[in-house]
């Protein structure tokens, strides 16, 4: 998790506006709504620039076919966006396609900005445009060839991109297209909860079934009760969006960046919204299998292993601790088929997000440094076949690709 994370949670009660519960974005001007949208859209993750309070960009953004340097969105004439139009923008946000007529890479979700209305990117454009603007030459040719050839997204965007605003869906309430828009338009949930396909695409009939993203397994986010959403209350949700955390599970990753610079500064009307939206479009997972007996040599060494080391905390029934220690026993995230995330929490420990309403970050020890991949294979077998839960098995293998990943011996 970046270090700036507390420092996001400033910048959400301050420079990105902090309008939380009591704000009305319908009664917002122009400029104010162009920040909300922009708060919505989670803008800051990505572009936040070296001095950790504008969006003046240049870090990399790791992707599975390369690092991409994020680009400078304050309005500075020489590196920003200073001397773009509106309509530039919009075409930008709406078709994927830059100031000078070059193709964007999807690793800015203009397949998800596109579903924005002209007059909410116009407002966007107008909040950038208040910005101070900041002098930061980003390098944008950081991919490794052939992939360096914009060109080749034409080709992409006819097998992956739709081009189009959201349209409502006359047959659900005003709250369920809320929830619908923000989802699927400048919250762009898509892009780290669907898996995708080879070429970088969305996989087909798996939308918001979770997928892998910078070395993190985002779940799955459907309906679904063992793998999703399903099980949660309105307030939960509105909770966990809020302040990163609920008695079920706490924020961390990429998801602790979500929280800290975006939803947590939305009003609680939007995110019950999200959590309408997330509910009433469907269930999708993956089968639940048969949990492993409590007498297989995995789950014995497993649970000799939690009671040493986890149950301190996660208390010996996986019940957690409310607010503190996330709950283990029937979890969401512990139950996902991918355990990429599983993993790495263990070996590498994980910090939850500090908040404006929630400012304490709890935090979790690495045991890349105590455990060995058997044991970590062992304890996450545990921890995913008891309580109520049920998933495949953890390989010493899948532990030994984690840990090389994370750069730990």
């Amino acid at each position: 998790m970046r270090a700036h994370l507390l420092a996001a949670a400033l910048l959400t009660a301050g420079l990105l506006g902090g309008h939380g519960a009591k704000a009305d974005p319908d009664n917002f001007t122009e400029v104010e709504r162009g920040r909300y949208l922009a708060t919505a859209g989670d803008c800051m993750a990505c572009h936040i620039g070296a001095d950790g309070k504008s969006m003046a960009g240049g870090h990399r953004l790791e992707t599975p076919f390369g690092a991409i340097a994020v680009p400078n969105l304050t309005p500075d004439d020489e590196t920003g966006i200073g001397r773009w139009t509106s309509n530039q923008f919009w075409r930008a946000m709406h078709e994927g396609i830059g100031a000078h007529g070059e193709r964007l890479y999807p690793a800015f979700p203009y397949t998800a900005f596109t579903k924005m209305p002209r007059e909410d990117v116009d407002a966007v454009y107008a909040y950038l445009r208040t910005l101070e603007p900041v002098r930061n030459a980003v390098d944008r040719d950081t991919l490794p060839f052939p992939f360096n050839i914009r060109l080749l997204m034409a080709g992409w965007n006819m097998l992956n991109f739709t081009p189009g605003v959201f349209q409502p869906d006359p047959a659900k309430s005003a709250e369920f297209n809320r929830g619908a828009y923000l989802v699927e338009g400048p919250g762009h949930c898509g892009l780290c909860h669907t898996p995708r396909n080879l070429i970088g695409g969305d996989k087909s009939g798996a939308h918001l079934q979770g997928g892998e993203l910078q070395g993190w397994f985002a779940p799955n986010i459907t309906a679904d009760k063992r793998q999703g959403i399903g099980d949660w209350s309105d307030a939960e949700m509105v909770e966990y969006l809020r302040t990163g955390r609920n008695a079920r599970t706490a924020a961390s990753g990429p998801m602790a960046e979500v929280v800290a610079y975006s939803t947590s500064a939305m009003t609680d009307a939007d995110l019950k919204a999200i959590a309408v939206y997330l509910r009433e479009r469907g269930a999708a997972g993956d089968p639940a299998p048969a949990a492993l007996a409590a007498g297989d040599a995995h789950m014995t060494t497993g649970a000799a292993v939690f009671q040493d080391s986890c149950s301190a905390c996660h208390v010996g029934n996986g019940e957690g601790v409310a607010g503190m220690f996330p709950r283990l026993a029937n979890s969401q995230v512990v139950q996902q088929t991918n355990p990429t995330t599983v993993i790495r929490v263990i070996l590498d420990g994980a910090q939850s997000v500090a908040t404006p309403t929630a400012v304490t970050a709890p935090a979790m020890p690495a045991f890349h440094w105590r455990m060995t991949d058997q044991q970590v294979a062992d304890v996450s077998t545990y921890i995913r076949n008891s309580w109520g839960n049920a998933a495949p098995a953890v390989t010493v293998d899948q532990v030994r690709k984690v840990r090389e990943e994370l750069g730990e011996r």
